[in-house]
């Protein structure tokens, strides 16, 4: 097996464009949420969300690509974007590389459609009394299509496009499991290097749920918060009291190279992959496995294929969704009072969470999550928290949260010096029932 590492960042988030201004967000606990500006949501009960804000994309386009531009979603164009940035960052010279061994796997989920776009043809297609007929829609509607109208809609669309602004002629894959999808995205490219299918790989999510149909759905579902607070301490996992998401946009990719492809090229490393673990609990589609076996057997086989001790984990990337339903089983086998992810590792171990609070153990893993930074919502561009985890492995800082409120004192936080990190990305919220997709 190749070894594989990380050679670029790319980000674009409500709080930052770029790997230099997402980190000065991150360490300054600037939040991106505010107001909904991409549409009049004065009559929903969910005024807020966090939005990438006056963004334009062409200077990420190649010069034959701009054309592509009315076929390209909100989250085509955060992908492309956030590859090119990170195409930039790893210092690669892509017209020197062999384009069939450049990849691309991203992760993303729901297309959102434009109603502006639908509403006359579902307008021609009514009766008199407002009832949709199939076959007026049918006979009246074909020529208020726009006829490339299908390819701003369909999820394999970013990958395509990322592949066509950087000529990757490589493995091309999408993936759709929600908020798993980011990080699965970054794992599945690292196996195509690893057993030798690519040397270079870009991977990550790109997403966006700024729609007016999107957020009655998110709305009806319970999911999404309704706190009476400023918007930038909305988002707030970890707090007693979280009472929801909320919905967002973006995009993360990581460049993942063969270990030698990069030490010839002089690139700059900021990780190593290690290791990757995915599951499904196989419980039900809305409450996960109160034992958190998927969770539990996900992180195993991780820390199996990258040999490593737990005890040598610094950093744990959580899920954080906020969503509070699951309090009822924080008395069940690992969700205890005061547990996240570090207490599952205890489960797995044999380790004690309290003596670790108590000052007995001298290393204990940071436990955090990107929703209080940009305040993302259960969706692939998550894979922001894997720039981020990147950029705290080798800068070796702590961030702050975006309000100082947050009950976050499970975890003791040690501030650490120079050196390596490893970092585990997982999905889980403390206290709380969690996702069927495990990271």
């Amino acid at each position: 097996m190749r070894r594989v590492v990380v050679t670029g960042l790319g980000v674009v988030a409500p709080n930052g464009v770029g790997k230099d201004a997402f980190w000065s967000a991150c360490i300054n606990g600037r939040s991106g949420v505010g107001p909904i500006r991409t549409f009049d949501a004065s009559a929903h009960p969910v005024k807020i969300a966090a939005e990438v804000q006056d963004f334009d994309v062409t200077p990420y386009l190649a010069n034959g690509q701009r054309k592509s531009l009315k076929v390209m979603s909100r989250a085509m164009q955060f992908g492309v974007a956030a590859a090119a940035l990170a195409a930039n960052d790893s210092g690669l010279v892509l017209a020197d590389e062999q384009p069939e061994r450049i990849g691309v796997v991203m992760g993303t989920g729901i297309v959102p459609v434009d109603l502006a776009e639908l509403a006359p043809a579902l307008v021609a297609a009514c009766d008199d009394q407002g009832r949709l007929q199939a076959n007026r829609l049918g006979a009246q509607s074909r020529e208020t299509f726009f006829p490339l109208w299908i390819l701003k809609h369909l999820p394999n669309m970013v990958a395509a496009h990322i592949s066509l602004a950087l000529n990757a002629q490589g493995p091309n894959s999408t993936i759709t499991t929600a908020c798993a999808a980011g990080t699965q995205a970054v794992g599945e490219a690292f196996r195509l290097i690893a057993r030798g299918d690519a040397d270079i790989v870009f991977a990550g999510g790109a997403d966006s749920r700024q729609d007016p149909v999107l957020l009655l759905a998110y709305t009806a579902l319970g999911a999404l918060s309704r706190a009476d607070r400023p918007p930038a301490e909305v988002s707030r996992p970890f707090d007693g009291q979280r009472d929801g998401f909320v919905l967002g946009e973006g995009a993360g990719v990581l460049v993942l190279e063969e270990r030698e492809h990069a030490r010839r090229r002089g690139a700059v490393i900021y990780a190593e992959v290690l290791g990757f673990g995915t599951s499904f609990d196989a419980f039900a589609l809305t409450k996960p496995d109160p034992e958190a076996g998927g969770a539990i057997r996900a992180m195993e086989w991780a820390l199996k294929e990258a040999c490593v001790d737990p005890r040598d984990i610094d950093y744990i990337n959580a899920h954080g969704p906020q969503r509070s339903h699951g309090d009822d089983c924080r008395e069940g086998r690992l969700w205890r009072k005061g547990t996240d992810l570090a207490a599952v590792f205890d489960q797995i171990h044999g380790r004690s969470l309290d003596r670790c609070r108590r000052g007995r153990r001298s290393r204990c893993p940071r436990v955090d999550a990107l929703r209080r930074r940009p305040a993302a919502d259960d969706q692939p561009h998550a894979t922001g928290s894997r720039v981020r985890s990147r950029l705290c492995a080798k800068l070796c800082a702590r961030c702050p949260g975006a309000h100082g409120d947050v009950d976050e004192l499970w975890i003791r936080r040690t501030e650490r010096g120079a050196g390596d990190a490893k970092i585990m990305n997982g999905s889980a919220e403390p206290r709380t029932q969690r996702h069927g997709v495990k990271r």
